[in-house]
């Protein structure tokens, strides 16, 4: 039912637990006092990833999945808690993990990188290790891209004057 899905909806489920779409429910914002006391009901995957349940995935952390909650921006203390345990390529796409990056190149996954609009100071210190594919869907790199496709345009005008005057 989608309307477990809706944070308005909240006083509505709470009095009809029996109708509850319990996954779409443990990404809901507003229904942690739910899902705290029904945990055997929680979809972990899907709560791993609400930035509101942040306290819960604390307190369960043996049932977290670690690849949705590499991408969790909210999550950023537990992850610097828990590096061993990790998703390099999902905390590439995390917006807030641009500093654990920083201090971890090497596991950085660079495609994934690429279109993080957060790592745009570290993909222009990087230029080399950027993939283009990424970095055209990244919304902070139209500019960046802007002036490469100007400059290709340039190149093209000088050769072609170049070979007019020859």
């Amino acid at each position: 039912d989608l309307l477990s899905k809706n944070p308005a909806a909240i006083h509505l489920l709470e009095k009809h637990l029996g109708y509850v779409d319990w996954d779409r429910l443990s990404g809901n914002p507003a229904a942690m006092h739910i899902l705290m006391k029904r945990l055997d009901y929680v979809n972990w995957s899907i709560l791993s990833g609400n930035p509101s349940a942040i306290r819960i995935l604390e307190l369960n952390l043996h049932l977290v999945n670690w690849y949705t909650l590499s991408e969790n921006p909210a999550a950023i203390r537990i992850i610097e808690k828990n590096l061993d345990k990790v998703k390099w390529r999902c905390l590439s796409k995390n917006p807030c993990a641009i500093h654990i990056l920083e201090q971890h190149p090497d596991k950085i996954c660079w495609s994934t990188l690429s279109g993080n609009p957060a790592a745009m100071k570290l993909l222009m210190k990087n230029p080399d290790k950027i993939d283009w594919a990424g970095f055209s869907q990244n919304p902070a790199a139209i500019n960046v891209l802007l002036k490469k496709q100007l400059i290709k345009q340039n190149l093209i005008i000088i050769n072609l004057s170049i070979n007019i005057q020859n």
